[in-house]
């Protein structure tokens, strides 16, 4: 008798836990326009809550450098006009990557929150190979397709990359790596990488620069320069009665709210070194930020150039202060003129506009910045030309020196000649070149 209670009272626990997940998938929806966005979502939320269950350790081991987690979904219940029926989520190296989220200063709920509780942005950027890029809805963070090769880069150099990040505090100017995850859907792959993102969440960039101490090849196209056509921008109220007038500006409201971000992306270029030159730019830092920011430059690249990795760039953002506050004021007017139109009657925040709690948490006033968030920005110095803010990152790390690279490298000298400034040189000269260009560009 003993045992039949035992049985069922083991089946009722059984039918109790599934009942339990099952209303849990009910009440949190994941709604993307890309279904594969849609089960990143539902993947990371899924591994952050498992991973609360699992205790943390005293200290990582080499397997959890090896380990990974999977599940796979069959019939999928709900949210079925925004995801598959049949998916497959696999996270690598959970525990490793908790680690460095931690070691970031990256609590694994903002994380989750950053991640799920709005579907990604799409960016217009696309890097070698036809990457593509997302940012999350709160632009915190950077969701970037890669290659199964540089999936198994990552493992060759996680270990090692730990390490460094343990070793220096965090303190770095290389990627954050937050996350490594392989999606599968309709029987296709897609792996994707997860960063902090290089640019400020609420600090716009008006200029950019991806650089490699480099001068061959070295410049953006005639197309790169050239920003896309605008926009169909809704018109602004001539006639009508005040409730007409009053329903045209809220459409306005939501369009710009919606656009602001991608037209942004859009019309932002990415130059290069000899563009950099030719315009004159420099980077007016005082210095102690100068010494800082070298001294972890240098450390950097000598980590790279260890583990014979090259062709990785500078990316440098530009926030121009006072354009920003220029561009505030506008737009305050703007709205001043369009609620005097609506007879007083101010327009609400539209009820599907995800609200920014970064931005309400603590008010910053024009060009400052919370270093916590914006890791890689340093504001310019007194003397500088203009009030500008920086943001400054080593990224695209990945690439090996190998036999293909080494090809790569004599085809070049043989059409440049030896002593032009190719890109594909061996890590030491890399590194050692890549140091040397960053430090003439800053003033």
């Amino acid at each position: 008798m003993a045992s039949a209670s035992s049985i069922a009272a083991s089946i009722a626990s059984k039918t109790k836990t599934k009942k339990k997940h099952f209303v849990a998938q009910k009440v949190k929806l994941f709604r993307a326009s890309d279904p594969l966005l849609s089960v990143l979502m539902w993947g990371v939320n899924h591994s952050i809550n498992e991973l609360s269950h699992v205790q943390i350790p005293i200290m990582l081991m080499p397997d959890d450098f090896k380990a990974y987690s999977k599940i796979k979904v069959d019939n999928h219940l709900f949210n079925k006009e925004n995801m598959p029926s049949h998916f497959k989520f696999k996270e690598y190296c959970p525990l490793v990557f908790r680690n460095l989220r931690e070691r970031f200063g990256i609590d694994d709920q903002d994380f989750l929150n950053s991640l799920t509780r709005s579907a990604p942005l799409n960016s217009e950027a696309q890097g070698r190979s036809g990457a593509r890029f997302h940012t999350s809805y709160d632009k915190r963070y950077v969701i970037k397709t890669i290659s199964s090769e540089d999936v198994a880069e990552m493992h060759n150099i996680l270990k090692k990359y730990h390490q460094f990040i343990v070793e220096c505090h965090g303190n770095t100017l290389l990627p954050q790596f937050l996350g490594m995850y392989r999606l599968t859907v309709d029987g296709d792959e897609t792996y994707m990488i997860v960063t902090r993102n290089v640019f400020s969440h609420r600090l716009s960039v008006y200029k950019k620069y991806d650089l490699k101490g480099s001068t061959v090849a070295r410049e953006a196209s005639d197309k790169e320069k050239q920003p896309p056509p605008p926009e169909d921008v809704p018109p602004r109220p001539k006639s009508g009665n005040v409730q007409q007038r009053l329903q045209t500006l809220r459409i306005a409201t939501r369009f710009y709210c919606a656009m602001k971000h991608v037209r942004d992306a859009k019309e932002l270029p990415t130059y290069k070194d000899n563009d950099f030159i030719n315009d004159g730019q420099k980077i007016y830092i005082d210095e102690e930020n100068k010494k800082m920011f070298l001294e972890k430059l240098r450390k950097d690249v000598e980590f790279l150039a260890q583990l014979k990795l090259m062709d990785y760039s500078l990316l440098v953002g530009i926030h121009d202060v006072e354009r920003s506050e220029q561009e505030e004021v506008e737009s305050e007017d703007n709205e001043a003129e369009e609620e005097g139109e609506s007879d007083g009657g101010g327009i609400g925040t539209p009820p599907d506009s995800p609200s920014n709690t970064l931005d309400s948490t603590k008010p910053l006033s024009p060009g400052e910045f919370d270093p916590a968030i914006d890791v890689y920005a340093i504001k310019s110095n007194d003397s500088a030309p203009r009030k500008e803010v920086y943001f400054m990152a080593v990224i695209d790390i990945l690439q090996h020196y190998d036999a293909k690279k080494k090809a790569a490298h004599a085809a070049k000298t043989v059409k440049h000649g030896a002593g032009a400034e190719i890109s594909t040189v061996n890590p030491e000269q890399y590194s050692k070149r890549f140091y040397d260009f960053i430090t003439t560009i800053l003033s």
